[in-house]
């Protein structure tokens, strides 16, 4: 048995990010609803972390230069998620490259934590499967503020044979 593809594993993390975007963009007051996640104040505080993270991430993996956190939109749902459309056309771009050396050791020095070393494809991997842990966080977050996500956000329910 083979384990998700890359591929497999992006289109997850994209698809739970497009239907909060409608969520969100729908009930924008949801943004404003508490959520004590990640230490944040609000919902937008958590989706704001979860796409500055991708970007961060995804900037350190293909080696581009990223946003200061203070630079990543937060206003709208729509510019928070504007954020992770960059960083997965960075990823899908990565992922295309004829050759990537996903097993190469890089450097990271995030705000807060101590610096690490982690491979490309481990840090793959934690980028989308922390897109996908926080945002299924969101679900009790907006539950509890008076809305509910009414889509299946398991990766059973992706569609995928």
């Amino acid at each position: 048995m083979n384990a998700l593809t890359a591929e497999e594993l992006l289109a997850w993390a994209d698809r739970t990010a497009t239907e909060w975007r409608a969520l969100l963009t729908t009930y924008p007051e949801a943004l404003a609803f508490p959520c004590d996640v990640n230490q944040g104040q609000s919902v937008g505080d958590l989706v704001h972390h979860i796409v500055e993270a991708e970007l961060g991430f995804a900037t350190r993996l293909c080696s581009t230069t990223a946003l200061a956190r203070e630079q990543v939109p937060r206003d709208t749902a729509e510019a928070l998620y504007a954020t992770h459309d960059r960083a997965m056309e960075m990823l899908r771009e990565l992922l295309s490259r004829e050759y990537v050396d996903w097993e190469e050791l890089l450097d990271f020095s995030p705000r807060g934590s101590a610096a690490f070393r982690a491979t490309r494809r481990t840090v793959f991997v934690h980028l989308l499967m922390h897109s996908i842990r926080h945002h299924a966080q969101l679900a009790t977050a907006v539950r509890h503020g008076g809305l509910r996500a009414d889509w299946g956000m398991d990766y059973l329910f992706m569609g995928v044979q």
